[in-house]
């Protein structure tokens, strides 16, 4: 069985300076719950493992989930792909300019392949989405608040 899950916001922001958080393979590990650390793998940061801590009961330690930005098209796309014993994740995000800032249109896809993985992420999914809403939104404020 395959997850997916599309969900857009909107956000009082440049493209550029969307595009500055989202296309930061760091940055999208951080906003991630069940990433419990990451390494960046090479100088132009396009691979990074994130070590991930999957609660079902056949995964019993983290797991390394190496993941690729296999597309960039600043500023406006970024798509990775992520493969590991236990699942493939696929992650979109599309940068459209609005008459009010820029919207981020997300899409993830995850493919299990071991029993549980799914579920989890079926129940989880939206929120991972949720958690990388927030961290955006905080990293906007912050930067906002240092150039005031």
């Amino acid at each position: 069985m395959t997850v997916r899950v599309d969900r857009s916001f909107e956000l009082s922001a440049s493209p550029e300076r969307v595009w500055e958080f989202i296309a930061d393979p760091e940055n999208r590990a951080r906003a991630i719950s069940v990433v419990q650390e990451y390494t960046v793998d090479d100088p132009e940061g396009r691979r990074v493992t994130w070590h991930v801590e999957l609660p079902i009961p056949l995964v019993r330690k983290t797991v390394a989930v190496e993941t690729e930005d296999i597309t960039r098209e600043p500023p406006e796309y970024v798509e990775f792909v992520g493969k590991s014993k236990v699942m493939q994740v696929t992650g979109r995000h599309e940068i459209v300019e609005t008459a009010d800032g820029t919207r981020l249109e997300n899409n993830f896809t995850v493919d299990g392949k071991l029993p549980g993985v799914e579920k989890f992420f079926k129940r989880n999914l939206d929120e991972e989405l949720e958690n990388l809403r927030r961290a955006l939104e905080r990293d906007l404020q912050r930067t906002q608040s240092e150039g005031s």
